[in-house]
């Protein structure tokens, strides 16, 4: 324990050590409790991939949109997630982000030597997959006309667009030359009465 700091005092005709002003105690408190931010004591630790997740392979989504669906592997990306495309003309899949838990990665690889490198990188940062703000909902007499109409269907920027085909383009051509691949992306995983995921190769 820290020793309380003392000052001497003379009182009449003696002398008498009273706490140091910096120790006394409060005269005024807060009515209410002032909440403290909690110590986090984890520490950081850089992401480290299946040693079965390397670029090129072809994975299974467990969840989300696309549960089922087979998709390329391209990147491994700074948040700890993966870059991965259907490619979107086989199987719908478009460019996105996705966790490593949530993917089951096969013995199958697809050639991605001749990806286009400069658009690679330009898509792998999380501003490019930043969601739009919402507008504020309208009030009052035009809220109320355009209540029954349907929510215009959300369409993709020519941008994100012309980015699809620029890294769907030499991927097309590297499974076109290997037989039943196209196929074989374009099916959808489903487990059938019986069988174990865990006793499955990939």
């Amino acid at each position: 324990m820290s020793s309380v700091e003392a000052v001497t005092k003379k009182f009449g005709s003696g002398e008498r050590s009273v706490p140091h002003p910096s120790q006394k105690a409060r005269k005024f408190y807060p009515t209410e409790d002032v909440k403290q931010p909690k110590k986090a004591r984890k520490t950081l630790r850089p992401h480290k991939p299946r040693a079965s997740l390397q670029p090129g392979a072809v994975l299974i989504l467990l969840a989300g949109r696309f549960r089922g669906k087979r998709v390329v592997l391209l990147k491994h990306l700074k948040e700890g997630v993966l870059l991965v495309t259907g490619p979107f003309k086989i199987n719908g899949v478009p460019l996105r982000r996705v966790n490593s838990r949530y993917v089951i990665a096969t013995s199958t690889k697809v050639d991605i030597s001749g990806l286009d490198q400069s658009t690679l990188d330009k898509i792998a940062t999380p501003e490019y997959f930043a969601r739009e703000k919402k507008s504020k909902k309208e009030k009052g007499e035009d809220a109320f006309i355009k209540q029954g109409e349907k929510p215009e269907k959300k369409q993709p920027t020519s941008q994100r667009a012309s980015d699809q085909k620029t890294i769907d383009k030499p991927l097309l051509s590297a499974i076109k030359n290997e037989e039943f691949l196209a196929s074989y992306l374009k099916s959808s995983f489903t487990l059938r009465h019986g069988q174990k995921p865990h006793e499955m190769a990939f």
